[in-house]
């Protein structure tokens, strides 16, 4: 099949290929719950040694600088207790931490997570992590924009491969927010 972004040599429908998935993710994919079908999450794989943003496009197609997502894990604290949520914002962008994100969460501090808590907490690879198979009890916040394309590319839960997902399919992540200045220009 081919990929309805970037220049991949071959894009799967995600159900078809949940055994390149992290268990997490496959999880997800396979009890999908939107209104988006899954099978319109693709997967493509993908080379870890173009993981690099401008090695990444240039390879797989300069549009996909525009149409791809970060996701990020930030940790709130308020008063000794500490929650955590995922951010994800356009690639363009870097995520408003201490306006957005800690006035979302009701927090006093806001700030990433270590890279030990974000792959021990998601089960995912650090530099694929994706808003697709996270603990159910986290807050996704997703900026506007991200939700307003047709398709983006974001990690698979592993650096060899990406998820291609449709925009809209983002808001209905659980305990999805959709929020608009999440993704600030860089």
């Amino acid at each position: 099949m081919r990929a309805p972004i970037g220049d991949f040599d071959h894009a799967t429908p995600a159900p078809d290929c949940l055994d390149d998935l992290v268990r997490p993710v496959a999880d997800a994919v396979r009890d999908w719950p939107g209104s988006v079908p899954a099978d319109q999450i693709l997967y493509v794989e993908t080379d870890p040694e173009w993981a690099d943003t401008a090695v990444f496009v240039q390879h797989y197609g300069q549009d996909l600088l525009e149409q791809s997502a970060n996701c990020v894990v930030v940790a709130g604290k308020r008063g000794g207790e500490s929650s955590l949520a995922a951010c994800v914002v356009l690639s363009t962008t870097r995520v408003d931490v201490n306006g957005v994100v800690r006035r979302q969460l009701g927090a006093r501090k806001a700030s990433f997570a270590s890279m030990d808590t974000a792959t021990g907490e998601t089960g995912m690879e650090y530099g694929g992590i994706t808003p697709v198979g996270l603990p159910a009890s986290w807050p996704v916040l997703v900026d506007s924009a991200v939700v307003d394309l047709p398709y983006v590319l974001v990690g698979s839960g592993r650096r060899r491969g990406k998820l291609l997902v449709p925009g809209k399919a983002f808001a209905e992540l659980p305990n999805a927010v959709v929020l608009e200045g999440l993704g600030v220009t860089v």
